[in-house]
């Protein structure tokens, strides 16, 4: 707990991000990385066999953008690194493990931005979402952008402010940012290498299916190169007498 809360209140990221939750939900989420570390294990070896895949068949070396970077544990940075001539990673807060992993790199630069482009509308900034991607993933020299179990992020938190203001329009909201995201990702010139989960099953100790959610409301990326399933949550995570599992699907080139 009191690591948790250094690490809230040291983690550099612009007052809009830490006010919008993406600071608290980027230090959760390491904590329960490291709770869950052997569960998580072969859910993040296969993420990270698709990226190495889709930097083995890329034909450029210029530049590779990571989308959704986090803690870098489904990113296999060093192979970025040691492939492209410049890596730059991208996401909403930068955590210090992910800090530290950069700075081995000369190559390697950081890239804040909040990707749901929800913010700017829920701050009162604009009328509408802004670009879901950084110009870099656009740019020419760009020959790899990896979105990194970062689609169904994006709608959380800002479906949760919508929900608070006017609930019957949240899943519409979280479906427009999804929708952006992918439609972003398919106009890109760049190899797109996509890993995300799509389905949160719940499970009693007895096996039963207790529930069940559709983590891109409603859109369907396409058949998946692969898929797996990852232990989010074991029995005693979320819950003493159930668990949590997501449905996850990669292609090491997706053109929607």
């Amino acid at each position: 707990m009191l690591v948790d809360l250094v690490h809230y209140l040291t983690l550099p990221a612009p007052l809009a991000h830490r006010r919008f939750g993406y600071v608290r939900d980027s230090v959760w989420l390491r904590s329960r990385s490291r709770r869950c570390r052997a569960a998580w294990a072969p859910h993040l070896a296969a993420a990270r066999a698709v990226v190495r895949d889709a930097v083995a068949a890329s034909p450029g070396r210029g530049t590779a953008v990571v989308l959704g970077s986090g803690l870098l544990d489904d990113v296999p940075l060093p192979d970025l690194a040691a492939a492209f001539r410049r890596v730059v990673l991208v996401d909403a807060v930068h955590p210090w493990s992910a800090r530290r992993q950069a700075r081995r790199f000369a190559n390697v630069t950081l890239l804040t931005m909040e990707l749901s482009g929800a913010l700017p509308l829920l701050s009162g900034r604009a009328d509408d979402l802004a670009p879901a991607l950084p110009p870099v993933c656009s740019d020419p020299e760009t020959d790899l952008v990896v979105s990194a179990n970062l689609l169904s992020q994006l709608p959380i938190l800002p479906a949760e402010r919508i929900a608070g203001r006017c609930p019957q329009t949240a899943e519409a909201f979280g479906r427009r940012i999804v929708a952006q995201h992918l439609d972003a990702l398919s106009g890109l010139r760049a190899r797109t290498c996509l890993v995300t989960d799509v389905e949160a099953v719940e499970e009693d100790r007895a096996g039963r299916v207790v529930a069940r959610t559709d983590l891109l409301h409603g859109l369907d990326p396409g058949e998946p190169e692969r898929d797996w399933i990852w232990d989010l949550a074991p029995f005693g995570e979320a819950g003493r007498d159930f668990r949590i599992r997501h449905r996850v699907i990669g292609f090491t080139d997706w053109r929607g």
